[in-house]
């Protein structure tokens, strides 16, 4: 049945091997590589996607700014006190500082919240 696999002596443990060696390898590179890739890409994607009017945003190319207006595939971003306006295809956002500060403060809230449940339980326990 596995005659593919085995040499001419009869011995199929090298070929084995081998292949046991090249199927590890490939899960290696996929839950190293491919696979933290791919989840970059769609949280980037979701980024884009969720930019809206007011947002102060950064570009690839380094220009920060205010969002201005957001339209299907391009969003109009004022540059500075002048009312400087560019318009920038969305592939070109590198971050949303405005997204990343509210997600700060709701992580900080919330590691605020479990702090004071654990020292409430602390001192429950304390009190019996």
């Amino acid at each position: 049945m596995l005659n593919f696999l085995t040499t001419t002596d009869g011995s199929g443990a090298t070929m084995m091997s081998t292949v046991v060696m090249l199927v590890l390898m490939i899960a290696v590179f996929y839950f190293m590589l491919i696979r933290p890739e791919n989840k970059r890409k769609k949280e980037a994607e979701q980024m884009r996607s969720e930019v809206k009017k007011g947002d102060q945003i950064t570009t690839i190319g380094g220009i920060i700014g205010t969002v201005v207006d957001v339209k299907e595939n391009n969003i109009v971003v004022e540059t500075s006190a002048d009312q400087v306006r560019i318009e920038f295809a969305k592939w070109s956002l590198s971050s949303n500082e405005t997204a990343a500060a509210a997600a700060k403060e709701a992580a900080k809230k919330k590691q605020e919240a479990k702090a004071k449940e654990k020292a409430a339980k602390k001192a429950e326990k304390a009190g019996k």
